[in-house]
């Protein structure tokens, strides 16, 4: 039902305008009926005032019929009034009537259109709802296709990680220290490439003799500046017969620097440095001090090729080559590279630990699968169709 209450904008009082205006209605009926009647009750009194004075008047007969003439046209004349009177009335009330059925046909369509409003907002609000199930359900169904993806991108990844686990298992099973040196060889030569483009790196094949690779160093213009020649050595100790092979190999090949790139590095040596003229370095080191040596190649060359002064550059040269200097510039370079070389075996050893507990996860899967597969096989004896991977081969006691 539509409530029709109206506030009173001097009071603020809230009342029902229908029902004032019924009272409204009835206050002012009630009004035209008291002045009826006043007027009513005036006429009569005048009329016996009047009656009154006439029957003074008349005290005889011929008074007295007089007096009944004139009592009936007062009569009369008090009649019409009154008939006037009602006329009056009845059309006021009419008019009322009227009024109040306008009135009515009015809060009629004032509601009606309340009513029509009322559903509108309605309409709108069931239309509002359904669209914005759609938007949600849209907006699920994406969510759901953006989950699946990203759940088989994970999947790939993982499959990825156990086959690469796996790999590892095998290489690390299959490992020698031959193996673990020619590993390192690799990483050498794939490093100096990537850190030097444009740098020629020459490897030397198996079975060769000589050092393991040759760095011919080009500077900017294109010009080669110099050879340097490595060699690499992962074992438990460190062998001084490493140089002496290495400065042959040096002067074989006219190579103007020699490194050796070793694991374990010479006694009373826990850094990088040179030993009778070999520079020492660990894997780690191995980037930023051929950093350094390749400038110095670089200059010399670049000093060389100018012919002036040349005995006094190359003794420049030699005493800034041999001088704290230098040691402490490539010290600083190759601390540097430590420290990146020691979040870079953090990040190993903790992807070690993953791949380990994987690993681990992964063989109690199995084993307890194993283990139910027997019980079952043990149970129900053929019927229970072979598993291949669960089973002996041909041939297999």
């Amino acid at each position: 039902m539509v409530s029709n209450s109206t506030t009173c904008p001097n009071c603020g009082h809230k009342f029902d305008a229908s029902e004032a205006l019924q009272k409204h209605l009835e206050i002012e009926l009630k009004k035209q009926k008291d002045v009826l009647e006043k007027a009513n009750l005036q006429v009569l009194e005048d009329a016996n005032k009047k009656f009154e004075a006439a029957k003074k008047e008349f005290e005889d007969v011929e008074k007295r019929k007089l007096w009944a003439v004139a009592q009936t046209k007062a009569e009369e004349k008090l009649q019409g009034q009154i008939k006037a009177l009602n006329d009056e009335n009845t059309a006021k009330q009419a008019r009322i009537v009227a009024a109040e059925s306008k009135e009515v046909a009015l809060m009629q369509k004032e509601k009606q259109l309340i009513e029509q409003q009322e559903l509108f907002n309605i309409n709108m609000q069931k239309e509002v709802l359904k669209k914005t199930q759609e938007i949600e359900e849209q907006a699920k169904k994406k969510k759901d296709e953006e989950f699946d993806l990203v759940k088989k991108e994970y999947e790939k990844k993982l499959e990825d990680q156990m086959n690469l686990v796996k790999e590892m298992q095998r290489k690390a099973e299959q490992g020698s220290m031959q193996l673990q040196g020619e590993i390192q060889e690799l990483a050498l030569e794939t490093l100096l490439s990537q850190a030097f483009i444009y740098d020629h790196i020459e490897e030397v094949k198996k079975g060769i003799r000589g050092a393991d690779a040759i760095q011919t160093v080009v500077n900017s213009l294109g010009a080669a500046c110099g050879k340097i020649i490595f060699e690499s050595k992962r074992t438990q100790s460190f062998s001084n017969d490493w140089i002496e092979k290495l400065k042959e190999d040096q002067r074989a090949v006219g190579a103007e620097i020699a490194v050796i790139v070793t694991q374990t590095m010479p006694a009373k040596m826990d850094k990088f440095g040179e030993k009778d003229g070999v520079w020492i370095c660990n894997f780690s080191e191995a980037k930023g001090l051929v950093y350094v040596l390749r400038q110095i190649l670089i200059q010399s060359y670049q000093s060389s090729s100018s012919q002036e002064n040349k005995a006094e550059k190359m003794s420049v040269l030699y005493n800034y080559l041999i001088g704290n200097q230098f040691k402490h510039q490539i010290e600083a370079i190759v601390e540097g590279f430590s420290s990146l070389k020691e979040e870079l075996d953090k990040e190993k050893r903790a992807m070690q630990r993953i791949w380990k507990e994987r690993e681990i996860q992964i063989e109690k899967v199995i084993s307890n699968t194993v283990d139910m597969y027997g019980s079952i096989k043990g149970i129900a004896g053929n019927a229970i169709a072979p598993i291949k991977y669960l089973e002996l081969g041909d041939g297999e006691d």
